[in-house]
């Protein structure tokens, strides 16, 4: 028998052996090395998850088994997708009336005419029921639209102010 593995154990199969073993201890270290830095960048423990993948492959199966689903930049960019939507969607409602999807600066329901909010005398703007001043040109809500004066012939022109009467 031992001359039979005399035979066999060539320096070259001596070579290939230890260059078979060399690429292996490269990819355990490598794989440990990549449970780090992805459990990392998947914001889990990271030092857990280096001492579980230094149980040669069963730490690395077990690693990618229960890892993480989503790396911690995709979970921050989906967060901030929701609530670019939810905004969006802010701006929409329901008329209460007929349930119609309506935009925010509807003044009347296009289903059913109901009046959903009112209109500022000055500037034309949407308002809520619920304001007391129009917060685009400060004029109070039910207050009487401004009316301008008439001026009387030969009345002082625009821009010139009328010169006081002198004593």
């Amino acid at each position: 028998m031992s001359e039979l593995l005399s035979q066999l154990w060539t320096p070259e199969m001596q070579a290939a052996f230890t260059v078979v073993v060399v690429l292996l201890v490269i990819l355990y270290v490598l794989s440990i090395v990549w449970v780090v830095r992805d459990a990392y960048m998947r914001g889990a423990q990271w030092y857990i998850w280096a001492v579980v993948a230094l149980v040669p492959v069963l730490g690395l199966i077990a690693y990618c088994l229960l890892r993480p689903p989503l790396l911690q930049l995709d979970r921050d960019e989906q967060e901030l997708e929701i609530a670019l939507k939810q905004r969006q969607l802010m701006k929409y409602g329901e008329c209460a009336t007929c349930g119609y999807p309506v935009e925010a600066d509807y003044v009347l329901c296009p289903n059913c005419h109901t009046q959903l909010k009112n209109l500022c005398i000055r500037c034309n703007h949407a308002l809520e029921p619920s304001w007391t001043v129009c917060p685009y040109c400060a004029t109070p809500v039910g207050a009487p639209a401004p009316q301008r004066q008439r001026r009387a012939p030969g009345s002082a022109s625009r821009g010139q102010r009328p010169s006081a009467p002198r004593s």
